[in-house]
């Protein structure tokens, strides 16, 4: 039976739970997940958790934040003038809004504070710190 190499084009299913076990994704309540190995659409750790594994085989596999979402940054904390918000919305505490950033993309930051002076944003990734752990079984590989 083959086994998952780069350039595959694979199929699973898996679940993602926080040191804690809390679950934070999973693909067992929809359809399964397909990428190809290799092609920079999913976190290293997990690509290294299917890479390996053949159809029917099921590997749990813990990575530290720096193979999934990184090391959480205080330098993507900051604090924006109220006038560069968008007109007409009022920010909460938990609210997320898309940014340009000086390169022209787009980012999602999430609001931490929000003072009569500014509005304190955090543009880390949610699971930004933190090491996570995948049961990941694949289904197929094409």
């Amino acid at each position: 039976m083959s086994q998952a190499k780069t350039g595959d084009e694979v199929t699973v299913h898996y679940t993602g739970t926080l040191a804690d076990g809390t679950v934070f994704d999973s693909s067992r309540s929809r359809e399964p997940f397909t990428f190809t190995l290799g092609g920079g659409r999913v976190i290293a750790g997990f690509e290294a958790g299917v890479l390996g594994l053949a159809p029917g085989e099921t590997r749990r596999t813990t990575m530290p934040a720096e193979q999934a979402y990184g090391a959480y940054r205080d330098d993507l904390i900051f604090t924006i003038e109220p006038n560069q918000w968008p007109t007409g919305l009022l920010p909460a505490i938990g609210d997320q809004a898309q940014m340009r950033r000086p390169d022209g993309k787009t980012t999602t930051v999430k609001v931490k504070d929000v003072t009569p002076t500014g509005i304190v944003v955090d543009g880390n990734h949610p699971l930004a710190g933190q090491d996570l752990t995948f049961e990941i079984e694949l289904l197929s590989i094409t």
